[in-house]
């Protein structure tokens, strides 16, 4: 990666738009979705710019950007509308220090802009380092399509009462909380316009200590991922890595499928490394078993078709875990 992706804070800090035309409209229209203080930086704005300025939404300055001028920003944006000159100011204000994005010219670029998905404060951000914008808006389609519009304000309910379940949820039964918040009756309700039954079920459950479904037991899922490239593994497959609280998988062959599994998850490898020695059958049953034991979704990625007779399985089962055997590849 060129860009390493990540979410800059802008909140009562300064973001400067130098020009003022349509592209920079179209960046102060995705500014004013934050709170960052903006600075419109142009001998001229157009109607809509000065619109802004009038409504007290922007400040604005007729001269030219300077280094100066533009040190200790946030963010900086360029955007006359003429590349060449673009280039010339990008060049002198580089001594500031500020994060620059040129528009439509990447190789200039601190930082670019991504397409949004918006469900404030939920935010999806989807960028291909300037090569496939286009490709970047298909795909952004495809999640605005999928997501309720008002997910968000369920999303901002779990962070005014996260502090509340902290308090009176055991830690262990916290991910299952919310797993039951977003992907149970919560949203459910929520997404049919219910939001107050939504947030009254949510309370009651912080009360009760944990989602009413949620039994406080583990959970054992077994995979066939390898070989096998990652695109031909089941959408299940992938919720299922992405969910784990720990992984055991046989060996390097599966780094790709690793790379799907949430990045605070516990991965072990159980083959033989140039460390250490393959474990034994018995061994990954009793860890798996005292994983299990503590709340946890464990899973463990067998390889090839996944079909193998494994020793937790049975154990898992006769002590009443959820146990769940998921094709890992797609078939043809």
């Amino acid at each position: 990666m060129k860009y390493f992706p990540m979410f800059l804070r802008v909140a009562d800090q300064d973001v400067f738009i130098i020009g003022g035309g349509e592209q920079s409209a179209q960046k102060a229209r995705l500014m004013l979705k934050t709170e960052a203080r903006i600075t419109l930086v142009a001998p001229e704005l157009d109607e809509e710019l000065s619109a802004l300025v009038s409504e007290g939404a922007a400040k604005w300055r007729g001269d030219r950007a300077t280094a100066d001028s533009v040190r200790g920003a946030a963010l900086v944006f360029i955007c006359t509308g003429d590349s060449a000159q673009d280039a010339e100011i990008c060049s002198e204000l580089r001594p500031s220090g500020a994060m620059i994005n040129v528009v439509d010219q990447p190789e200039l670029c601190d930082a670019t802009t991504p397409s949004i998905v918006d469900r404030d404060p939920l935010v999806i951000a989807i960028g291909t380092e300037g090569a496939a914008p286009v490709l970047a808006r298909q795909i952004k389609t495809r999640i605005e399509e999928t997501l309720e519009p008002r997910l968000g304000e369920l999303v901002a309910l779990a962070a005014r009462l996260r502090l509340s379940a902290a308090q009176h949820v055991a830690s262990e039964r916290r991910r299952g909380l919310w797993r039951w918040v977003f992907g149970g009756a919560p949203r459910r309700l929520h997404a049919r316009g219910a939001e107050r039954e939504a947030a009254s079920l949510l309370k009651e459950a912080i009360a009760a200590g944990g989602a009413p479904d949620d039994a406080g037991h583990g959970a054992l899922t077994l995979i066939g991922a390898g070989p096998g490239p990652v695109d031909l593994l089941t959408l299940r497959a992938v919720q299922r890595l992405q969910e784990a609280d720990i992984v055991f998988y046989p060996d390097a062959s599966s780094a790709a499928v690793l790379e799907l599994a949430r990045r605070d998850c516990t991965r072990i490898c159980i083959g033989k490394t140039q460390v250490t020695a393959a474990w034994t059958e018995a061994a990954i049953a009793e860890r798996v078993m005292a994983e299990l034991a503590l709340g946890r979704r464990v899973l463990r990625i067998l390889p090839g078709a996944g079909n193998q007779q494994v020793a937790e399985l049975d154990l898992a089962v006769a002590a009443k875990f959820d146990v769940e055997r998921v094709p890992g590849l797609k078939q043809g």
